[in-house]
């Protein structure tokens, strides 16, 4: 079974207000950015039980600054992208070798009307800023 995990700040986001500037700099009709750390993990628990194995792992986690999101799906939502390192033999992904978990940095596009953003916004913020493709890949 695949679990998805989305750790997000619940302190203010530096990094996710600095793209939302670029990206309306860039002239992309954005009006909100989230960030989030993505974890698919596999394995027989239940999500509850892989959401609290999380909580207890200091070095995804800390209740003090995190929340954590049980995802219904191993894909991302729409006006979302996941972004992650392009694997190679040199830089395999994190947890590659066992094959229970990637790591994924999630960004959510929201409109001025608060629903998140259309595909084709999406896809413009990819193309400018949040995803280099010579390095990573974006899926959405």
């Amino acid at each position: 079974m695949l679990h998805t995990i989305a750790i997000k700040l619940k302190i203010p986001d530096n990094t996710a207000y600095s793209a939302l500037t670029a990206l309306r700099r860039l002239g992309v009709d954005v009006a909100q950015v989230e960030r989030a750390d993505i974890w698919l993990f596999a394995g027989p628990a239940s999500s509850d039980e892989v959401a609290a194995s999380v909580q207890r792992n200091e070095s995804l986690f800390n209740p003090n600054k995190h929340t954590l999101e049980v995802l219904e799906s191993p894909t991302p939502r729409t006006g979302e992208t996941w972004v992650s390192p392009i694997p190679s033999v040199d830089n395999p992904p994190p947890g590659s070798s066992k094959g229970v978990a990637k790591h994924f940095v999630g960004w959510r596009l929201f409109a001025k009307n608060g629903e998140p953003a259309s595909p084709a916004v999406v896809k413009d913020a990819i193309e400018k800023l949040l995803c280099n493709p010579a390095i990573e890949r974006a899926i959405t």
